[in-house]
Order: C-alpha cells, then structure tokens, then sequence
C-alpha cells in the first residue's frame, strides 16, 4: 500500500510547484509566434554579422515578410592581456563580449526591452601567433552564441508575459 501512495503524493507535490514549460504549445504557442516575428537589424562588424546569425538562426524569422518586432543590438567586444610574464609578455587573454539590445515594437514604435547580456572567456597566448588568434576568433563564435542564447531567453520569457 505504501508503495501506491508515495509516488502519488509526490506527484501531488510536483504539481505544485509552479513550473510551467516555456515553449508549451509547440509552433503554434505564444513564445514561438512572438519569436517567429522578430526582425535583426544588420550589426556591424565580423561580431555582429556572427551575432545576427545566431540570433536568426534561433529566432527563425529570416523570412518573415511582416515582423512584430524589430531587435537592435551594439556589440561591445574587447580583448585584454592580464596574464603577464617577467619579460613584460603577455600569457593570457580575457576576450568580453556584451550586447545592448532593444525590441521595439514596429506597429507603435515603443521599446518593449531594453536590456544587455554579456559573456566572457580566457585565451592561453601562445608562441605561435596563429594559433593566439585562431583561439580569439573561436572564442568570438562561441561568445557570440552564448550572448544569443541569453537574448533569446529573455525575448522568450517577455513573450510569456513575465
């Protein structure tokens, strides 16, 4: 008998916990409509145009003839050397990488969000000159997916109405 009650109870209790999925509804559910009429502004640079990429490449919305709203983002990208030998060169490197992004809604013209995200990441400087910026280049991709993933998530949850 014990053995019926327990998961049910804790069933019970899972029930309650508040948690609700985020994409619930599947293509058709308000974060993936609301996602789907997003826009990307063109970015400058080589960060902006991997930014806009894998924005669009989340976002899905490279082909919409109509967008809801249009997304703006500015690139700060800075890399700095902090690890230092006794003969003044430099070990490492600490490449930033943060966004201010705005949605704005095209039929009012209003911001909706105003917000930034950022990552950072370490790069070991090497002998080779090549390979230090082989290492800054693919750190640049993988920031700029990390900075992506969180501007999604916020447009995800605004969609969501939190």
């Amino acid at each position: 008998m014990k053995r019926f009650f327990a998961p049910v109870l804790m069933l019970a209790a899972l029930s309650g916990c508040g948690l609700q999925p985020l994409y619930s509804g599947g293509s058709t559910g308000a974060v993936a409509t609301t996602l789907g009429s997003v826009s990307v502004d063109p970015i400058e640079g080589k960060s902006g145009w991997l930014m806009r990429n894998a924005l669009n490449d989340r976002l899905q919305a490279a082909g919409s003839s109509a967008p809801r709203y249009r997304l703006t983002v500015a690139l700060d990208d800075q890399i700095e050397g902090f690890g230092i030998r006794a003969d003044d060169t430099i070990t490492r490197e600490r490449r930033t990488l943060r966004a201010r992004y705005q949605l704005i809604d095209t039929s009012t013209g209003t911001t909706v969000i105003d917000a930034t995200a950022g990552s950072d990441a370490g790069i070991d400087v090497v002998s080779s000159e090549y390979a230090t910026i082989a290492g800054e280049n693919s750190a640049l991709e993988n920031l700029t997916q990390r900075v992506a993933d969180q501007i999604v998530t916020r447009l995800s949850l605004y969609a969501r109405g939190e």
